[in-house]
C-alpha cells in the first residue's frame, strides 16, 4: 500500500501512550483490589461495580476493531442498507431487557451456562454447550487480534506478528493480575478512544470535502445510499427485512445469552441497574456504529473517482480506512497515531473481555464442579482462575498467528461464529420460552442445528455461494502508474461480483441464503427440533417446572394450554421440592426420573361421570 503520509514519531508516541495507559490501569486495579482474594471479586467485582464504567466496558467489549474497519468497508463497497440493522437492534434490546434478563439475573449465577443445568438438569448438555462456546471464543479472539493487525500492518512500522505479540502480551498481563475490574476500567479508555478516533477522521474529511452535504451527494451518485429495499428474497444479501432480522438476532443472542455480556450484567448489584446497562448499550451502539458507517461514506466520497483497491494502492478492502487516514490526514502529526490507537483499543477491549469470560466459563462450568476444585480455599481458587486467564490470553496470540493462513478472514470469521453461536443460544431460547422442551429435545435440537449450520457454512466457503455483489467503483480520475496492479485488483473485484454472471447460479441454492438469516435459522432449528423430540419422548408437565428458570408469561400460557387440553382445573405453578437437587453443583448426580407424586383431581363431567382419584403424575406423550 502506498500513501502520502508517514507514521511519524509523534504518531508512535500517541500509540504507545495508549498501550502504557492500558497497562497502568490494569496494574492499579490489581493493587486497589489486592486484599480481596475471592473468585467472585476477581470475576464479578463482588457484584458491586459502578454501572457507568461497566456500561462502557459492555459497549467496548462488544464493538470490536472489526466493527471500526468492517462496517466502514461494508458501506464503501455495498452501501448503507446494512445500517438499518440498528432498527432491529432496538427490538432485540427490548426483548433482552424485558423478557430474558429478569429471569437470568435473578438466578444469581456467575456463568450464564449454569442456566443449562438449572433448566434441564443435564451435566452432558451443559458441558457440550460450554465446549462449543470455548471453541468459538478462542477462534473469535484469534480473528479479532489478527484481522485489524493485518489491516494496519502497512500503516504502522510494526509487522503483523509483532503487533499481535505486543497487544496479546499487554492484554494478558492486565487481565491476569487485575481481573474483571482491570478489564472494565481499561475498556473505558479504549471505548472513548474508539469513538473519538473515528469521529476526528470523519469530521476532518467532511471539512476537506466541503461539508457533509457534498459527501451525501457523491454517495447518492454512486448508489451508496439505500435504506428501504423491501425485497423479501432471502437470497439477496442485504434488504430491509434481512438487516432488521439480523440486528434483532445480534441483540437477542450476543447481548441476551453471551457469557461475556452476562458477566457485566452480573457485576452490578440490582436488576434495575442491569437493565439500565442495556439502554446505555443501545444508545452507545447507535452512536458508534453511525460514526463507523459515516466513515465508509466519507471514504467513498473521497475516492469516488479513484478507488485505491482497483488502482492497486491497497490489497484488501478492509485497508480502505487506514489508507484514507494516511493518505489524506497524514499531514496532521499525531492523528494517524490516534486512529491506530483507536483501532488497537478496540482489539484490546474485545480481547480482554473474551479472555476474562473464558476464565469464568472454564472455572465455573468445568473445574469448580469437580470435587477437588470445589473444596479449594478461595485464595487458591483465585490463583487457578488467574492461570486460566493467562492461558486464554496466550492462546489468543497463538491462534491469531494461525488465523493468518485461513485466507478471507472476515467471511470465514463471521461464518464460523454464526455456525457455532446460534445452536448455543437456541438452547437458552428453548429453555426460557418453551417450557415443554425436555432434556432430550434440547440436546437433539442443539446437535441438529450445529450439524446443519456447519454444512451450510462449509458449502458456502467451498462453493462460493452468496458472494457479495460490490457496487460500481471508478478509477476515471486516477493518475495511472501501475497497470499491472490495476489489472490484478480488477480481477479481485470481479471475483466479488461473479455471482451476478456465474452460469451456475441458475437458481438459488440453500447455502446462497443471506448471512443475515443464518443465525435466526439456527435458533429456529434448535427450538423446532427440540419441540418435536420433546413431544415424541414426553413433554415436561408445567407443575414440575421450577418457575424461576422459565419466562413467567410463557409458563402461564403453557399451564393454560395444558389445563384445557387435559380438562383439569388450573393449579398453582410452584417449584417441586423434589427438584431441589438442581440447585446443587452439577457434579451432584441428578436422577433421570423425578419421584412420582399424587395429585388430587376433581370430578370430570362426562357422559358416564367417572371419578378419578390419586392419579400418579408422569410425563405424557401428546
Amino acid at each position: 500500500m502506498t500513501t502520502s503520509g508517514v507514521f511519524s514519531a509523534v504518531d508512535l508516541v500517541v500509540f504507545m501512550v495508549m498501550l502504557v495507559a492500558s497497562l497502568i490501569i490494569g496494574v492499579m486495579s490489581a493493587y486497589i483490589s489486592r486484599n480481596n482474594k475471592t473468585t467472585t471479586e476477581y470475576l464479578l467485582g463482588s457484584r458491586q461495580m459502578c454501572p457507568l464504567p461497566v456500561g462502557l466496558s459492555l459497549l467496548g467489549g462488544w464493538v470490536s476493531a472489526i466493527s471500526i474497519l468492517g462496517n466502514a468497508t461494508e458501506v464503501y463497497l455495498h452501501g448503507t442498507q446494512v445500517a438499518t440493522s440498528l432498527l432491529g437492534c432496538v427490538v432485540g434490546v427490548v426483548l433482552v431487557g424485558v423478557v430474558f434478563l429478569p429471569v437470568l439475573y435473578n438466578l444469581r449465577i456467575t456463568s450464564i451456562i449454569e442456566y443449562i443445568q438449572l433448566r434441564f438438569g443435564s451435566v452432558a448438555l451443559r458441558k457440550a454447550v460450554t465446549s462449543c462456546y470455548i471453541c468459538l471464543n478462542f477462534f473469535y479472539m484469534g480473528m479479532v487480534l489478527f484481522a485489524p493487525t493485518l489491516a494496519l500492518s502497512t500503516v504502522t512500522p510494526l509487522p503483523t506478528w509483532g503487533a499481535m505479540l505486543i497487544l496479546g502480551s499487554i492484554c494478558t498481563v492486565y487481565i491476569t493480575i487485575g481481573g474483571v475490574k482491570a478489564v472494565v476500567y481499561t475498556d473505558v479508555l479504549q471505548t472513548l478512544l474508539m469513538f473519538s478516533g473515528v469521529v476526528v477522521v470523519v469530521v476532518i474529511c467532511c471539512v476537506d470535502l466541503d461539508g457533509f452535504n457534498n459527501v451525501w451527494t457523491l454517495s447518492q451518485q454512486g448508489d451508496r445510499i439505500q435504506f428501504f429495499n423491501m425485497d423479501i428474497n432471502p437470497f439477496q444479501r442485504h434488504t430491509f427485512p434481512s438487516t432488521f432480522v439480523f440486528g434483532c438476532y445480534l441483540m437477542v443472542s450476543n447481548l441476551g445469552f453471551n457469557p461475556s455480556t452476562f458477566q457485566r450484567f452480573a457485576s452490578v448489584n440490582s436488576l434495575r441497574k442491569a437493565q439500565g446497562l442495556i439502554v446505555f448499550f443501545l444508545v452507545g451502539l447507535w452512536c458508534l456504529w453511525t460514526v463507523f458507517f459515516l466513515s465508509g461514506l466519507v471514504a467513498y466520497a473521497t475516492y469516488s473517482g479513484c478507488d485505491p483497491l482497483t488502482a492497486g494502492k491497497i490489497q484488501q478492502p478492509d485497508q480502505i480506512i487506514p489508507y484514507l487516514v494516511m493518505d489524506k490526514l497524514g499531514r496532521f502529526k499525531g492523528l494517524t497515531g490516534l486512529f491506530v490507537a483507536a483501532v488497537y483499543g478496540g482489539v484490546l477491549s474485545t480481547q480482554s473481555s473474551c479472555a476474562n469470560s473464558m476464565a469464568c466459563v472454564i472455572w465455573e462450568d468445568f473445574l469448580k464442579p469437580a470435587q477437588y476444585f470445589h473444596n479449594l480455599p478461595e485464595e487458591k481458587a483465585m490463583y487457578i482462575v488467574k492461570l486460566i486467564s493467562c492461558g486464554a490470553g496466550l492462546m489468543s496470540v497463538l491462534l491469531g498467528l494461525l488465523v493468518e493462513h485461513l485466507g478471507s478472514i472476515y467471511q470465514v470469521a463471521y461464518s464460523v461464529c454464526a455456525a457455532f453461536e446460534s445452536p448455543i443460544y437456541g438452547v437458552f431460547l428453548a429453555g426460557l420460552c418453551a417450557p415443554w422442551v425436555n432434556t432430550k429435545g434440547a440436546t437433539v435440537g442443539f446437535i441438529s442445528a450445529l450439524v446443519f449450520n456447519l454444512w451450510l457454512i462449509i458449502s458456502k466457503l467451498v462453493n462460493g455461494g452468496g458472494s457479495p455483489d460490490a457496487l460500481p467503483l471508478s478509477i476515471d480520475y486516477c493518475h495511472i502508474t501501475n497497470t499491472s496492479s490495476i489489472s490484478s485488483n480488477t480481477s479481485f473485484l470481479t471475483t466479488i461480483t461473479n455471482n451476478m454472471t456465474d452460469p451456475e447460479y441458475t437458481s438459488p441454492r440453500l447455502y446462497d441464503l443471506s448471512y443475515c438469516y443464518i443465525g435466526v435459522l439456527g435458533l429456529a432449528i434448535t427450538v423446532g427440533v427440540a419441540t418435536v423430540v420433546s413431544f415424541c419422548t414426553g413433554v415436561i408437565e408445567p407443575q414440575r417446572l421450577p418457575k424461576d428458570v422459565v419466562v413467567p408469561k410463557c409458563l402461564k400460557l403453557y399451564q393454560w394450554v395444558w389445563d384445557h387440553c387435559h380438562h383439569t382445573t388450573t393449579m398453582d405453578v410452584t417449584p417441586d421440592p423434589s427438584r431441589e437437587d438442581i440447585h446443587k453443583p452439577f457434579g451432584t448426580k441428578t436422577p433421570k426420573m423425578i419421584e412420582t407424586t399424587s395429585l388430587e383431581t376433581i370430578n370430570m363431567q362426562s357422559r358416564d361421570k367417572m371419578r378419578i382419584e390419586n392419579i400418579e403424575a408422569r410425563p405424557l406423550v401428546l
